[in-house]
């Protein structure tokens, strides 16, 4: 019995530390609110230009009553999921070779800074000229936004790789295989899963930048639609909808991170 006691204290105590953890941006949450809401009481703006947060509320409500933010949202997350896994994997695969050859790097490395010179919002109608107004222009604009952030990344973290390890497999006869297997990808992943953060969170925008210049569904026509005919709240509601999104995925890269590095924590204790 007492046992079980203990058991229940310690559960309470988990929860009430877990309500701690999250309780200031909660709080911050609310002060947000009410900051809002003050200021349009204050200023007293028409609702087409500061819609308050009821306005906001009830107009989430319509949205998603009648099904349109469900299937705008929809429409942008399998954009920016094709997005961020193609941008991922040709990042990770072309900052491999970066990373092992210096000459490559030579050659490619002033094109890829240049690259990143011009803004996506710039070549953004290009390619919705190019390749049409449907899904494959928006994955590709999504795709180049996130492929700087992880390829930088991933060269920073392969070449981070200590020289006595490097020695070490080298005296163990190991393969290229297995040196990538054992010692590469492991060493590499804590500033690779840094990278891939960013990404995740950048990936939202090309997804939107795509659809502000050419499409006719997902939360960026959701907005043109909004800004065009003065509905401000349903302005709020797809910019809100967007910073789900980024956070569910940035979450979800945090919570690979924590998954993937349990090593660390374990060396550490």
């Amino acid at each position: 019995m007492n046992i079980n006691i203990a058991e229940k204290f310690k559960t309470s105590s988990t929860n009430v530390s877990r309500w701690w953890t999250h309780a200031p941006a909660l709080l911050s949450l609310l002060v947000a609110l009410g900051i809002w809401q003050l200021t349009v009481q204050l200023t007293d703006l028409p609702s087409f230009i500061l819609p308050s947060p009821a306005d906001v509320g009830m107009r989430f409500a319509r949205s998603l009553s009648d099904g349109s933010l469900l299937r705008h949202t929809g429409v942008t997350l399998v954009e920016v999921l094709l997005g961020l896994l193609t941008g991922t994997a040709a990042a990770t695969v072309l900052g491999y070779l970066l990373a092992k050859s210096r000459l490559f790097e030579r050659i490619l490395a002033p094109y890829l800074v240049a690259s990143q010179a011009v803004p996506v919002v710039a070549i953004a109608p290009l390619l919705v000229i190019w390749f049409g107004p449907g899904i494959f222009s928006k994955v590709l604009i999504c795709a180049l936004i996130v492929f700087f952030p992880v390829l930088v990344n991933t060269v920073v973290g392969v070449r981070d790789v200590p020289a006595a390890l490097r020695d070490l497999m080298r005296s163990l006869r190991a393969s290229r295989w297995q040196t990538l297997r054992y010692l590469e990808i492991p060493a590499a992943l804590p500033v690779f899963l840094g990278g891939l953060r960013i990404g995740a969170a950048l990936s939202v925008i090309g997804a939107v930048v795509g659809e502000f210049v050419g499409a006719d569904q997902g939360l960026g026509f959701l907005i043109n639609v909004g800004r065009g005919q003065y509905d401000t709240a349903l302005v709020f509601v797809a910019i809100f909808a967007l910073v789900a999104l980024a956070l569910v995925l940035y979450g979800i890269v945090a919570w690979l991170e924590s998954y993937l590095l349990q090593w660390q924590a374990w060396r550490s204790q």
